[in-house]
């Protein structure tokens, strides 16, 4: 059968499970509501306007900044869309509630922070490029428009890498992404853990306000999710705790929409510290629909 047709046979059974299991099942666990997700990995995933008019999500990160360093480039990668208009975007976004981030790194090898000094550049970097600053020869790609928050999503890295200064460094400033708005700091991981020396140093600084566990794209993750899952949870109290899911039928670890219901949710909703779905991404979301039939269990 072909991938759509495929697609198509599992909304419908989706669909007709969704009208069926409308019992007290459906409110069970700490639901939250709270759908992230990621926008910039396709030009034809349409604006960023158009994904918070959705009503889908109650944020979205822009991805990525996918080069940074002690070399002090900067690369902002969006997929090819025009840059003019995201800042009137952001802002549009920000007005009808929905906060908009920015992820740093990705899947690229053009970023890393093996100093101090790296750590801090990048902090003065952002924030006279996309948040509250203001300094003469730092381009704003998005304008006077102020970001909500930061995403680490780190794919690789070395024990040299000081994300923690990054993030110690937000913190101390209070940053704020608009007037009367905190920045929200979160992070993208696989779910493998402990996570990778790198990110473990960020993340014990304990001053993340959110982190998006992704179990898709990874074999371990398929069978163990329940697992890391719950060690995550426990060994960060203090943080909300996302369950990251891919809206693309074809990537490995896609979970089916009432597997969602039976398992994902209510197994991922038992830790006090869960925080809602992260969903990857806006493309293959705008393809599949697939948000639609999970937001109601998030």
């Amino acid at each position: 059968m072909a991938p759509l047709s495929r697609w198509r046979a599992a909304s419908v059974l989706a669909i007709a499970a969704i009208v069926c299991l409308a019992g007290p099942a459906a409110a069970a666990g700490n639901k939250t509501g709270q759908v992230t997700v990621f926008w910039g990995r396709n030009k034809d995933e349409g604006t960023l306007r158009e994904a918070c008019d959705t009503g889908l999500y109650t944020m979205v990160i822009i991805s990525f900044l996918d080069d940074f360093g002690p070399d002090g480039k900067y690369h902002l990668d969006i997929s090819g869309h025009p840059i003019a208009g995201v800042g009137d975007d952001i802002k549009h976004c920000q007005y009808i509630g929905v906060p908009v981030s920015l992820s740093i790194g990705g899947f690229g090898s053009s970023y890393s922070l093996p100093s101090k000094k790296a750590a801090l550049d990048l902090f003065d970097y952002l924030w006279n490029a996309y948040f509250g600053g203001s300094k003469p020869g730092v381009h704003r790609p998005f304008g006077d428009a102020w970001l909500d928050g930061v995403d680490l999503f780190l794919e690789h890295g070395t024990a040299a890498d000081r994300y923690d200064v990054l993030a110690l460094e937000l913190a101390k400033h209070n940053i704020r992404g608009g007037p009367g708005k905190p920045l929200h700091l979160t992070a993208t991981p696989r779910c493998e853990f402990p996570p990778a020396g790198y990110l473990k140093k960020a993340v014990d600084t304990g001053i993340f306000e959110r982190v998006h566990v992704r179990i898709y794209d990874d074999g371990d993750c398929e069978a163990y999710w329940h697992l890391r899952w719950d060690e995550w949870t426990a060994a960060y109290p203090a943080t909300r705790f996302y369950v990251g899911m891919t809206a693309s039928e074809m990537t490995h670890g896609w979970v089916h929409p009432k597997n969602v219901y039976y398992d994902v949710a209510p197994s991922a909703q038992k830790a006090d510290n869960y925080g809602g779905f992260m969903i990857w991404d806006r493309y293959y979301d705008k393809l599949s629909n697939y948000t639609s039939m999970v937001k109601y269990y998030a």
